[in-house]
């Protein structure tokens, strides 16, 4: 589904941004990372990289024009998608009104305005990386109080609703401020960290933000982070730098290995060796997906092995990541506001375990269940589009493209990446894509826009043993497909009873937009695809 990019807020007193250079055209491929346009604003000239993959379908003005901060700046999305609702519909007009609505407020504070022009250093704030994003997370920071930062370089992975993405520098300078620690949250356009020349006094420019957006919660982190820097202000964040290097400096000699820095820092707050942990990234690169899944010996102490004392009550509290925060706001929206029903159906699949062999025989491919579920369900998707659909609260959009989204499980997290036009693929390549993303996610480099436009899902716990179970809607998409294990249990063909390789599938509805009847007449069309495989080949 297409995304809007919009302007970003690149200083403290930023209101537009004005596109010096455009370096991607309509039309054109864009990845995450690449240089999208240069812009300025009233203080530098700087390039500007996606966030998003796609295509470029709208460009929000022509080089040399200005846009207001969050305004249109520019939309992603798929070849040839539809993008009428965005331009003319409510969704882009708020984001581009409601920014001046705030900017009164500061003007209208009491106390007199705090002149910051002969400060040195530039305020950065938490960039807003996804269309639904509202607070990022800090992952990892790369750079430490005091350490010298270059435009272009990275100075943090952030966390979104969406994906973890790397942040590059804007600014040139030395690190003074950092607003918050690795693993907590920061509000977007809060102050995420300031940039400048060694000794500048940086406190003024906390004030004049905190004075211009009245928001109480950054008062509250500049009390606590900031206060004691009014007397030295390098000197009271030092202690927070000198904590960072030390933790580079543990267990398995973590700057001798090759590691991302989340997975450096998850390996020191777990107490593993990284050395002993077997990477799975490019070049063995060690990765959070690697962390989460390493079984330390017995030798090697750990959090979890300190809690096998019998007898004795323990626990173990682990702090949200912003990844589990936005699973658990976004499950339990969907549960509570749409009113859920459920479908059960039982598929014979001996025709599926006959042709699956077939295919797989010659050795070139091969095609698991889960491949031949996935384009089962685009081929009926696209008979019954009343199923493929999104809720958007006064409308009900019917998809006519099929992207189908593959829940994927890596430690505690949930991705849900996306098979574009999954109806117009072929079962190998179904095959290949969904292990394409698959490697991405446990990689930790699927992008926001491969999270983001599915127009159905599909979760499978089949291969845990699982017969069946419901799964909660992925709004806004209107119905999820639960799938269960291959059993062989009695079944009736013709008078007799004979042994039958069964699935239970559970369809999850959205009862605003989809009815019973059309449910069940989709899993019926679902069900013969499945007991006769030839059928969605035609």
């Amino acid at each position: 589904m297409a995304e809007i990019v919009t302007m970003p807020k690149l200083s403290d007193t930023m209101t537009t941004g004005t596109i010096a250079a455009w370096h991607k055209k309509v039309g054109d491929t864009i990845k995450t990372g690449e240089l999208m346009a240069e812009i300025e604003s009233d203080k530098a000239t700087m390039e500007y990289e996606s966030y998003h993959d796609g295509t470029i379908l709208h460009l929000g003005c022509a080089a040399g024009e200005a846009v207001e901060v969050n305004g249109i700046l520019a939309i992603v999305g798929a070849p040839g998608e539809d993008i009428s609702g965005l331009l003319g519909g409510s969704k882009a007009p708020e984001k581009a009104v409601e920014a001046p609505k705030e900017e009164p407020k500061a003007v209208a504070a009491a106390a007199p305005s705090i002149d910051i022009s002969g400060i040195k250093a530039e305020l950065v704030l938490m960039p807003k990386m996804s269309d639904t994003m509202t607070v990022g997370t800090i992952a990892a920071w790369n750079k430490n109080v005091g350490d010298t930062v270059k435009s272009g370089e990275l100075l943090a992975e952030i966390e979104t609703d969406k994906a973890t993405m790397e942040y590059e520098s804007y600014h040139s300078g030395v690190l003074l401020y950092i607003g918050c620690k690795a693993g907590e949250g920061v509000e977007i356009n809060a102050p995420l960290a300031i940039i400048g020349e060694k000794g500048a006094d940086f406190q003024k420019l906390l004030d004049a933000h905190k004075q211009k957006s009245g928001s109480p919660a950054v008062e509250v982190k500049q009390e606590t982070s900031a206060a004691p820097a009014a007397a030295n202000p390098v000197a009271a964040t030092a202690p927070v730098a000198k904590a960072t290097a030390q933790n580079d400096k543990k267990p398995g000699r973590l700057d001798k290995v090759s590691s991302s820095p989340l997975a450096r820092k998850l390996a020191f707050e777990r107490g593993f060796n990284l050395a002993a942990i077997q990477g799975t990234g490019p070049n063995g690169r060690v990765t959070k997906y690697d962390v989460d899944n390493f079984v330390p010996s017995s030798s090697v102490s750990s959090p979890s092995t300190s809690f096998a004392t019998t007898g004795v009550e323990n626990f173990e509290e682990v702090k949200l990541n912003g990844m589990r925060k936005a699973i658990a706001k976004k499950v339990s929206e969907s549960k509570f506001d749409a009113p859920h029903f459920y479908i059960t159906m039982d598929i014979n699949m001996d025709n599926a375990i006959t042709a699956r062999t077939s295919m797989n025989a010659s050795g070139d491919v091969k095609i698991s269940f889960n491949d031949l579920v996935v384009k089962a369900v685009a081929v009926a998707l696209k008979k019954h589009p009343k199923v493929n659909s999104h809720w958007l609260g006064d409308a009900i959009r019917y998809n006519h493209h099929v992207h189908v989204g593959v829940a994927i499980s890596v430690g505690d997290a949930l991705y849900i990446p996306k098979i574009e036009f999954t109806d117009t693929l072929s079962l190998s390549q179904i095959s290949a894509k969904v292990k394409e993303l698959a490697g991405k996610v446990k990689e930790g480099k699927v992008s926001a826009e491969e999270m983001s436009g599915g127009t159905f899902t599909i979760s499978n716990l089949g291969m845990f043993g699982v017969d069946s179970f419901t799964a909660i809607l992925n709004p806004p998409a209107t119905c999820i497909l639960a799938i269960g294990g291959i059993s062989k249990v009695p079944v009736v063909k013709g008078d007799q009873i004979v042994p039958g390789n069964v699935m239970k599938v559970t369809l999850s509805c959205d009862h605003r937009a989809v009815d019973g009847a059309i449910g069940a007449a989709f899993l019926q069309d679902l069900k013969n695809l499945l007991e006769d495989p030839i059928r969605m080949l035609v």
